[in-house]
Formats: structure tokens, sequence, C-alpha cells
């Protein structure tokens, strides 16, 4: 990564299990960030990015599933909501705060959500497949929820106990 590259924070740390605040402002620190978290999710690289991954309370998300390639499939969300979602699927996610595992997670299959463009603009969309997907799996960073609390008890006491072992040993 370059030095513009913000610095992404890994499970364990205080932030990522935090409420995010709403965005009552779009200002210029708004679209900084926001253009630093596409740059950084790109560069990472990921699908999608909460700015609570990079140390910022904020409800702002990105989403890029063509990973730079098509400019026209970024999302960028501030204050994102989930209005409605139908059926469920179940696939394995991996996590830019929890890198190295790739775990079995269950969502909804379609989901409608509202939220605010950088503009200022109210978008409303209906999303379903891998788009739906970032967008839950982001969303779900503004709760302060991650992956490895969408997987059962065992599991997540394993992980636990190996990423607590990578972190003595330095490796995390």
């Amino acid at each position: 990564m370059d030095e513009a590259a913000l610095k992404i924070l890994k499970y364990g740390e205080d932030m990522l299990k935090v409420k995010a605040r709403a965005v009552t402002t779009i200002d210029q620190r708004i679209a900084d960030l926001a253009k630093a978290m596409v740059q950084t999710m790109h560069q990472a690289p990921g699908i999608g990015l909460a700015a609570p991954q990079v140390g910022e309370s904020l409800r702002l998300i990105t989403v890029d599933t063509s990973v730079g390639e098509i400019p026209e499939e970024l999302l960028v969300l501030v204050n994102p909501e989930i209005t409605a979602s139908e059926g469920f699927e179940i696939c394995e996610e991996g996590c830019l705060s929890v890198p190295g595992y790739s775990l079995t997670v269950k969502r909804s299959a379609k989901v409608f959500f509202r939220a605010t463009l950088l503009d200022g603009r109210e978008l409303r969309l209906e999303l379903e497949g891998l788009k739906a997907r970032v967008l839950q799996h982001e969303i779900d960073h503004l709760d302060g929820i991650l992956i490895v609390d969408r997987i059962s008890s065992l599991k997540r006491t394993l992980i636990r106990k190996e990423i607590s072992q990578k972190r003595k040993s330095g490796q995390w």
C-alpha cells in the first residue's frame, strides 16, 4: 500500500465493536475520507470497506465488487440502511479486518436499502447476489458486528484462540 492508504483495523480492536454514529453533514472531510477509503479498499484488495474499519466511527461505506475494474460499480454510501429483505443464502465471506479467514455466513438473498450519496441525493436500490452480501457485511460493521460474530460459538472460540496465539507471536 502507498502512504495515502488508511490503516485497516483488525479483529480484536475496540473500534470494530462500536455502533457507528450517523453522518450529519456531508462536507469535504467526509468526501476526503470516502476517497481514501476507496483507495484503501482497492489496494487491500477488497470489495467493501466501512469507516469503523479505518478507525472512524461514522456510518459511511464503500462497495465495489469489480475491485476498481468498472468505475460505475463503485458505491459510496452515507448512512446506509436496509429497509427490507427477502430469502436467505449461505456463502463464504472474507473480511479485511479478519485477514486469512473465510467463514460461512447466512445472509438475506435480496435487500432493499436506502442511503445518501456524497452529493446529498438519496439512493434507493434493491440488490441481490454478491452486492447484496457485501452491503449487509459492511452495514454489520457500522453496527459493530463482524463475520466472526455470525458463526457458531464453537468456531468463534477456535478462531479467537488462533488469533490470540497470532497476536502473542506478533503475526496479528
